[in-house]
Parts: structure tokens; sequence; C-alpha cells
């Protein structure tokens, strides 16, 4: 199959923005999944929580595989299950019922999430593989902007079950376009032969590699953050501040722009200064928000807040390509294993942040900026000691 670039950058994106889709499209719904299931606000976010942990499992065994038997096949497979299990939460009648079926959507939205990543190291490295994933970030940052968006529109005129018939259908044009427009990027002499031994291994290399985790846990620990925003902000900006699901909805759209704009700015200067220097610059502007976003919390101040999620959403705009860019290129003879690796510690980390969030309490927007400012510190912190034998990076 013949490599179609524009094709390619969409399908790709499209596979990326999987997990983007199944947690944002449906955060207007948190109140009205409680009331309709009477449960509390923390068992509703404890779904989010499973998809998270399922996605984090997905990658865990979708990498390895797309590492032994070629990329196509395994993320095929992938969209199958999320396909399926988002149809069936539709008519989950209980939230034990809903949390399994999210975690299993998880599990079928990480396939696509780690193989889209080893699709990209199969084609590029250093600096060109930054820039070639900032582009995918312009099309997985289009989830983030229309998901919130289009979850508030379904509430208008249906429950929130409806919101998962449109996963379903989302994940059945991926299928189709994976099957149209997916070339396979692993040739079958570069495959990884071998057994859970030989991925087990893999895995034992990565976990004693300083830079690749340094790299990993920065974007980790920075998603994280994310998360924590992903989780509690629909109930701060609605119950505390006030804000309709529609606001809520565009207030979203706004900071996902913020999150396109800086990845479409790294691709541009990225080669003019290397990846490590973005990555830093970025992590520095993030810590600096989330304690702006702090204070403004504790003052109950919107503008404040609406101004700082902005900025901090954007900074992620620049560490998740460059974070991944830097990581990768440690291990391109296993790029769907390490993918794999990243994702799934990353996801390990963010799924903390979550049940963090809802056990420090939804009274209002403090702990939520809290949780965000401790995971920005900590990914500055970690990438600056496990790679500081890079202080002074040869230009991309």
């Amino acid at each position: 199959m013949r490599v179609r670039p524009g094709l390619l950058l969409t399908v790709l994106g499209g596979l990326s923005a999987v997990g983007a889709f199944s947690f944002d499209m449906y955060l207007p719904a948190f109140p009205a999944i409680a009331e309709a299931l009477s449960v509390t606000p923390p068992q509703v976010q404890l779904t989010l929580t499973a998809a998270l942990v399922g996605m984090g499992v997905g990658q865990l065994l979708g990498g390895p595989i797309s590492d032994r038997f070629g990329r196509r096949g395994p993320v095929l497979v992938g969209m199958v299950v999320f396909a399926i299990t988002s149809a069936l939460i539709a008519f989950a009648p209980s939230i034990p019922i809903l949390v399994a079926l999210r975690l299993l959507q998880g599990i079928g939205g990480g396939f696509g999430t780690a193989i889209s990543r080893a699709v990209v190291r199969d084609l590029y490295s250093g600096a060109e593989a930054s820039r070639y994933l900032s582009r995918i970030l312009l099309v997985f940052g289009v989830a983030p902007v229309v998901a919130p968006t289009v979850g508030a529109a379904v509430l208008r005129f249906t429950t929130w079950r409806g919101i998962f018939v449109l996963l379903a259908a989302y994940g059945v044009l991926l299928g189709v376009a994976i099957l149209r427009f997916l070339p396979e990027t692993l040739p079958a002499t570069a495959r990884r032969t071998g057994g859970l031994t030989t991925v087990l291994r893999g895995f034992g290399r990565l976990a004693g590699d300083r830079r690749y985790l340094g790299y990993s846990l920065a974007g980790g620990l920075s998603f994280a953050g994310l998360f924590a925003y992903l989780s509690g902000s629909s109930f701060v900006l609605q119950d505390v501040f006030g804000v309709s699901p529609q606001v809520y909805g565009l207030i979203f759209g706004l900071n996902a722009i913020a999150l396109v704009t800086a990845g479409q700015l790294s691709a541009r200067i990225v080669g003019r200064r290397t990846p490590r220097a973005l990555l830093f610059t970025a992590l520095v502007i993030g810590l600096g928000a989330t304690a702006v976003l702090l204070a403004g919390a504790e003052t109950g101040s919107l503008p404040l807040v609406m101004a700082t999620l902005f900025l901090f959403i954007g900074s992620l705009g620049v560490v998740f390509p460059n974070s991944t860019a830097l990581a990768l290129d440690q291990h391109p003879e296993m790029a769907g294993t390490a993918a794999a690796f990243m994702g799934a510690t990353q996801s390990a980390i963010s799924a903390v942040a979550g049940p963090l969030v809802a056990a420090l309490g939804a009274a209002s927007g403090v702990p939520m900026a809290a949780v965000m400012l401790a995971f920005a510190f900590a990914s500055l912190v970690v990438v600056s000691l496990l790679t500081r034998d890079q202080l002074r990076p040869v230009a991309a």
C-alpha cells in the first residue's frame, strides 16, 4: 500500500485522538450520569480513571504485539474492541458495569495510541519526528475542541447514552480508515521475534535507561496534570463557578485551541531550537501557570482561572510532541515496545490524578489546581535530574 502523507496524517491523528474523544466527549454529562445512575460524583469520575487504566493496559499489549506482528493488524483489532465496547456502554444499567466496559474500551483505544506513535518512529526521527508529532497534534487537538461541544449538544436532544453511540461510530470509521489508508510501516525483516521473555527483557532495558525514563516521565507527569483538569473541571466550572454545559464546552474548546496553536508553533521552530530546549521552556511555563491557577482558585476568580488554564494547556502542546520524540529516539529498534511502555507509564501516573482530585473534594477549584501544580513541579524536577547529562544537547 502506497503511503499517502495527508491521509496517513489524518489516520494517525484520529488514532491518537481516540483517548481524547473517549475522555472529553462525556465530560459535560458527568452530572447527568450521576443523577441517572443515582451515584456520587467520585463514582462517575471512576469511569474516567477506568478508561485511563485500560488505555495503559492496551498500550502495554499493543506496542509489543505490533513489534512482533506489524502495525496494521493489531491496531485494527484495537479499534474493533473500542467500537464494540462503546456500543455496549450505551446500554450499561449500573455504574459497576459502566466502569468495567470503560476499562475494556480503554484497552482497545490503547492499541491505537501506542501504535500510532510507533508508526511515526518507523518513518521519522529526531526533530523531524517532533515536527510530525506536532502536526498530528493538530488533528488530535480537534478532539478537545469538538468533543465537549458535541457531548453538550447531544445532551440537549437525548441522554448521555447517545454520546457512546457516537463513540462507537467513531471507532467504526477509524477501522475503515485503517483498512484503506494505513500502510504497514514495519517490514517483516525488522520485526522482533520471541515471546513474553523478549518483551519483558525489552521493558527491563527501557526501565534502566535514564534518558528514556526522564522524557517519558516528563510527558506522563504533564499528562497527569491534564488529567486532573479533565476529571475536575466539569464539576469545578459548572458546580462551583456556575457555568452551563454549553459554556463549559466553549471554555474547553478554547483551551484545546491553545494546545493546537502551541503545538504548531513548536513544529515551526523545532530545528532552530532543540526539542529538549523547547520541552524545558514549556515545562517552566506550565509550572508558572499552575501556580497562578492555584491563586485564582483560592480567590474564586473565574477570569484568572480561565486565563491560567489556557496557558497551562497551551504549554502541553509543546511538551507532548517533544517529550515523545526524545523518548522514542532512544530505542528505535523497538519503537512499539518503547511507545507502549511510555504510554502505560503515563497512564499509570495519570490514573492517580482523578481519584486524588476527588478525594480532596469538589467544593472549590483549589484541589484541582493544587494537584495540577504538584504534577507540573514534579515533571520539571524529574526530567532535570534524569537527563542532566544532556545539558548541552547537540543541535537537531
